[in-house]
């Protein structure tokens, strides 16, 4: 199954060698091809440009199906109480950072050594929150699933799901792979995560 993005791009070309030529070989470390980078950076656009709806949708979405996480955020306990959360200068805020994290990250995919250096520091910097557990990572990949197909319509197609799903998957390996060996860089026990 092809990118639509690929073969537009390619018939815009007009250019058949570019069509026939293989893709040049991807970073074994990487689950994505270069292909693969190529339409997800394409199809991210989309999601860039609503980057704050989307991230709160990713939110709420995983308040909704984890409210045990509320505890990890005072002020958005207060705010889901009182029924304020959707409109939170707080919570727009929070997830703004969090999907320009995963963007940073999205855009980094060519470079499988800047990647990793970038989530797992990411990924380490979550010791500093109180209570946070490594398997917590793993509760934002259905939301974030969830809102990239808020935001992309009728473009999140079957491929671009695979495609997102391999991604943030990789992403979150790698958040809890960061997290967990900091741990013992600074003598905590690895706690066991789901995935």
């Amino acid at each position: 199954m092809g990118c639509e993005l690929t073969k537009l791009a390619a018939s815009e070309l007009n250019h058949q060698d570019v069509i026939d030529r293989p893709p040049p070989p991807g970073d074994p470390r990487s689950p994505l091809t270069p292909k693969q980078q190529y339409c997800i950076m394409a199809s991210w656009k989309g999601i860039f440009r609503e980057i704050e709806r989307t991230g709160i949708t990713l939110f709420i979405k995983l308040f909704e199906e984890n409210e045990d996480l509320l505890h990890l955020f005072e002020k958005f306990a207060e705010l889901k109480e009182n029924g304020e959360l959707h409109s939170s200068e707080e919570l727009s805020e929070h997830a703004t950072k969090v999907m320009h994290t995963l963007d940073e990250g999205i855009k980094s995919l060519g470079n499988v050594d800047a990647f990793f250096d970038y989530i797992r520091h990411v990924g380490a910097t979550h010791h500093q929150v109180p209570g946070f557990k490594a398997e917590n990572f793993w509760k934002v990949e259905e939301p974030f699933l969830q809102a990239a197909k808020t935001t992309l319509g009728d473009r999140y197609t079957p491929n671009i799901e695979e495609i997102y799903k391999l991604t943030i998957k990789f992403i979150l390996e790698n958040l809890v792979k960061g997290y967990e060996d900091s741990g013992v860089e600074n003598g905590k026990q690895p706690q066991k995560t789901e995935s």
